[in-house]
């Protein structure tokens, strides 16, 4: 853009006073899961059964599952079904209520890494006072009552 055309576009709000407006944008969508994350998801709906995938030639486990080793890049067919124990590996808590925190804060969200698996993963930890939880804190997943095929089919992990 020009200078004499931005003088122009500048000359003509000026003494406007700018207005704000207050809003949450709400962006629903639909996407497809493909069929690797729906036979996890579908697991932890229909059976209660946390999944996981294998490499078969470098043999790490995989939760949540991923298509492909990011590794060997080899497809992961190998299915295994994990106990839904796991470590601690790293947490934090958010202690200010937002609007995309569900739960009353304080709320811990914890790395989990489940036995028999490779990778760790993110969720919530209830049954428990922040100041005591540890790097190390063996945990296990609790399923929601009501499940519709989302990770939150898993409802928080919760200490031993």
């Amino acid at each position: 853009m020009n200078k004499g055309k931005k003088k122009e576009m500048s000359e003509e709000f000026k003494g406007i006073e700018p207005m704000i407006c207050d809003s949450k944008i709400s962006v629903p969508y639909s996407w497809w899961a493909g069929e690797t994350a729906t036979k996890f998801l579908s697991s932890l709906r229909d059976d209660k059964k946390l999944l996981a995938v294998s490499c078969s030639d470098c043999g790490k486990s995989f939760v949540p599952p991923r298509k492909v080793c990011p590794t060997c890049f080899t497809d992961n067919t190998d299915w295994k079904e994990l106990s839904g124990k796991g470590t601690i590996q790293s947490f934090t808590v958010a202690r200010r209520q937002l609007a995309s925190i569900p739960q009353k804060v304080p709320v811990i969200y914890a790395l989990v890494k489940l036995d028999d698996a490779d990778t760790a993963m993110l969720h919530f930890i209830e049954g428990v006072e922040p100041e005591q939880v540890t790097i190390g804190m063996a945990v296990e997943a609790q399923f929601a009552e009501k499940r519709n095929g989302t990770i939150q089919d898993i409802a928080c992990f919760r200490p031993v």
